[in-house]
């Protein structure tokens, strides 16, 4: 079994609702339950805000702050992590001209963000993903990268800077009259970093696939995945020669992509197909159920898949989870979330929903921006 990452304090400073919050835990599952607009969700993006990039709710920092605060918000923390018993603090200050995360770990100021995953993994799945079989490509797309960074933190930095050369691409062709040299400079930077980004997202599906088809022996369905939209047949190819593929396409591609005002191939046309497979069915032509079953098989396999990677559980954050289970899939579904060796954050409506649990979680109510256990 991996061993567990948890934590054990979590204390809030004008954050969402909360003037001022704060929870004692033991490495048991935490259920936090109440009525809606509570501020269970808050309490759930407080912890996504313990790894890289913009939360759960992928907010603008300064719309987190408590509205009437007079200063900026702090999350502070302290767990078991990855690497022995951690503080970690996150927020903003707003007495500067721009607004920017600051990161505290032991009190030291970190470099950056990415420091986070030496620590621990943050899994999450809230209802606003489900409709990620049906909605666009590009959710689907930011969904699988958030599955390559728990594994490949590189990932994140891989394609922000494949963002920038691109748009520094269409900026170029836009104007007509450019230095040719240059364009194939920062078309060969967009090249390596692109093949990069594509053979990190391939892996993690190969990766997956294997854990996804254990799911069969689950009341869950389990998902079959592949990728569509760019270098589709590049399985098992060496990546110089998918450079020079790629690259070679988008000098071509040269005028097509100055009349369209943007890039039309790359890594940001990928798309991930996701079938119900022992329907042999697209997941967006199931029904509201199967979808939802089949994400809930998703990130299991991807938590599990983190567990075995680094050693270490994740910690899963599942908002309204038990929502639309029957008795029987949830108390699966706890059974499942407790294999797995890690500490998860769980929120419903109903205490009772999640009695199946029983001495296995910590169980709170939230009210009117409080806590109380």
């Amino acid at each position: 079994m991996a061993q567990k990452a948890f934590l054990s304090r979590l204390k809030l400073t004008d954050f969402r609702n909360y003037a001022e919050a704060g929870l004692s835990l033991d490495s048991r599952h935490v259920v936090l339950t109440g009525d809606n607009g509570a501020g269970k969700t808050n309490l759930l993006e407080a912890v996504s805000f313990l790894s890289p990039g913009r939360g759960l709710r992928r907010a603008v920092l300064p719309d987190v702050t408590r509205v009437g605060a007079s200063g900026g918000f702090s999350i502070f923390v302290d767990m078991e992590g990855m690497e022995g018993e951690v503080s970690l603090g996150t927020g903003i200050d707003t007495l500067g001209e721009t607004v920017s995360r600051k990161l505290r770990i032991n009190g030291t100021p970190a470099r950056s963000t990415e420091e986070l995953s030496e620590h621990l993994n943050v899994i999450w799945l809230t209802p606003s993903m489900d409709g990620l079989f049906t909605g666009a490509a590009s959710e689907r797309r930011r969904f699988l990268d958030r599955l390559v960074l728990s594994i490949d933190p590189a990932h994140g930095r891989r394609a922000s800077d494949f963002e920038r050369a691109m748009r520094s691409r269409n900026r170029l062709l836009s104007e007509g009259r450019y230095d040719p040299a240059w364009v194939s400079a920062v078309e060969a930077q967009m090249a390596g970093l692109g093949v990069a980004m594509a053979a990190a997202r391939l892996e993690m599906l190969g990766l997956l696939r294997r854990l996804a088809a254990a799911m069969e022996e689950t009341p869950f369905p389990s998902p079959a995945l592949n990728l569509e939209g760019f270098l589709d047949d590049a399985a098992d190819q060496p990546a110089a020669e998918l450079e020079e593929r790629y690259l070679a396409a988008l000098q071509e591609g040269r005028h097509r992509d100055a009349a369209a005002g943007r890039t039309l191939e790359g890594p940001h046309r990928s798309d991930l197909l996701v079938r119900h497979r022992e329907k042999d069915m697209d997941a967006g032509r199931c029904s509201t159920g199967e979808q939802k079953a089949l994400l809930i098989g998703l990130i299991l396999a991807h938590a599990r898949l983190t567990a075995n990677m680094t050693g270490f559980a994740p910690v899963l954050l599942l908002d309204e989870i038990a929502a639309h289970l029957d008795e029987g899939r949830r108390a699966a579904l706890f059974d499942l979330v407790d294999g797995l060796g890690g500490q998860a954050f769980m929120t419903g409506t109903d205490r009772s929903m999640f009695s199946a649990l029983a001495e296995r979680a910590q169980f709170f109510s939230v009210e009117g921006g409080g806590i109380h256990g």
